[in-house]
This record gives structure tokens, sequence and C-alpha cells, in this order.
């Protein structure tokens, strides 16, 4: 049956609505980064770069490094965006856009995240790489979907017990990595974590500048928060929302951290685009051994 023009939008010139891609533009690698300034901090490794394009924050280009075909994408901030980027990528490559029907043939994407955070314990030092291997989301994006069977619900009812979770925020939600593809990723130069992404950068981070929060000793709870050995180590804005629609979609993902700054001691990197950058290398290097 074929899918309705409301619901999955073509362009004129036959591109997905938002990223304004043609299915021959994506590779089935890609890599993405929250700023669309960064694509270009990792595509200047190259050798050939055959797509750029941009629409709105959703810079694409896709090119080849060492030997290897990769798609590099900016999603912008929060996982408000990761809805609209991960379902345009599923339907380049899993929906005959001629007849608007579910291709019969399933094609799964390595999506690397490659990001900044921020660790809330002082026991992980700033200027390090981190993977996580579990994401917590504190949005509500997974329950707008039937997710249930791939989050970990147990975990997430301790979360909230432990945390004495406000009633009149989501449930939190938690997901894993793909082990496969994250195993391509760790060395002793890497840290495994658990992530959680939250729907803001001040409040929700427990920043305060002018206002006051709901719970001034959140990011204490969440350092102390301990389920079966698993401690939650930093903070960002994506890698939940990737995680779950990744495995709802049937493609596999990690997310790669260059954790900037401690919460808990104060600090913040000296040179965070030097940190930034040697993580993306570090990436590179990886998807290609």
């Amino acid at each position: 049956m074929a899918i309705k023009e409301s619901e999955l939008i073509i362009n004129p010139d036959g591109s997905i609505y938002h990223l304004n891609l043609l299915p021959e533009d994506l590779a089935t690698t890609v890599i993405t980064v929250g700023d669309p300034d960064r694509v270009s901090s990792v595509t200047k490794y190259f050798e050939t770069i055959e797509v750029s394009k941009q629409k709105r924050e959703f810079k694409t280009e896709t090119g080849i490094y060492k030997g290897k075909r990769i798609t590099v994408i900016s999603t912008g901030i929060g996982t408000d965006n990761i809805d609209i980027v991960f379902n345009e990528l599923d339907a380049l490559v899993n929906i005959d856009f001629k007849t608007r029907t579910i291709k019969p043939e399933h094609t799964s994407l390595d999506i690397i995240r490659i990001g900044t955070s921020g660790t809330i314990t002082n026991t992980i030092a700033i200027d390090t790489f981190l993977i996580s291997e579990l994401a917590v989301g504190f949005d509500s994006l997974l329950h707008f979907y039937d997710s249930k069977h791939i989050q970990n619900i147990e975990m997430s009812k301790a979360l909230m017990e432990q945390t004495n979770w406000a009633k009149e925020k989501s449930d939190p939600y938690v997901v894993a990595y793909d082990e496969s593809l994250g195993a391509k990723f760790k060395s002793d130069k890497v840290i495994n974590g658990f992530t959680a992404t939250n729907v803001g950068f001040y409040g929700p981070q427990s920043r305060v500048l002018r206002l006051s929060l709901q719970d001034d000793q959140l990011n204490d709870k969440l350092a102390d928060f301990n389920f079966e050995g698993k401690q939650i180590t930093n903070l960002e804005m994506e890698t939940a929302g990737i995680y779950g629609l990744a495995k709802l979609l049937g493609h596999k993902a990690v997310s790669m951290n260059a954790i900037l700054a401690n919460r808990a001691t104060g600090e913040f990197s000296e040179n965070p685009d030097k940190l930034v950058e040697d993580l993306i290398v570090y990436c590179l290097d990886k998807l290609v051994k």
C-alpha cells in the first residue's frame, strides 16, 4: 500500500523533505554531528567529496575516506531533530520513492554520532573519549512509538525511584547501543559510559542562570544512581533518541563523546576544538580498520 503524500513528503526534485537528499546521495555508513560547521571538520579528511547539500540545519556531505564511502550529516541539537533525521535517513534506503512503498529487502545503516558531552562524576577527566553503551532519554520521543520491547523498563523504574522523579516529567527510557558496531570503536583510549540525554542545555542539565530549578539536586541524584552496577556518566542531548530510533528501524548506532566539561568539578577543556578533532580522526580510522 502506497504511503500518502502527507506522510512521506518528497520535494519536486525527488529528494526527501527536510534533508533534501536523494537516495543515491547516501552511503550506508553515516556519521552524525550536531553542528553544521562540524561536517567539514570531518570531510576535510576525505579524498573526494561527491555530494554537498544543506537545508536548514541539515548539512550533508558524502565522500570517500581511505576507500570507504561515508556520509556526514548535521542533525542540529535535540531528539526532536533526531526524529526527523533518522526517519528520513531510513526512508532514503528502505522506501521506494517512485511507488511510495516499503522495499522488500531491508537496508541497515551503520550510524556513528561524534559529539560533545559533559561528565557528572569527578572520576572521569575532561579531554577524554567516552562511548555510550547505554543511554537514558529524559525527552518523550520514544514513547510516541511502539518501543517498549527495546527499552530496559526495570532500569527506567529504578531511576525514577532513586531520583524521586517528578510525575510532571516524561518517564525516562533506557536503550543500549549496538554492540557489534560499538566494538569497532573501543580501545584503551575510550571510557565505557552510560549517557543521559536531556531535553535542554540549561534547566534540564541543572544549569542555573536566572531561573530556579524544580529539582536542584538532580545531577547529584543521577551521579549517585546505580542499577546492577551501571551508573550514569555524562549528559548530552541526542544519544537516547539515536539509539531508540536506530533499533526500531533496524539500524546500528553508536555514540562517541568528547568530554569537554566536568560538572562535578566545574572544569572545562582548555582546547575543546583539538579534542573534537582528535575524536573525529580516531573514529574515521576505526571505521576503515
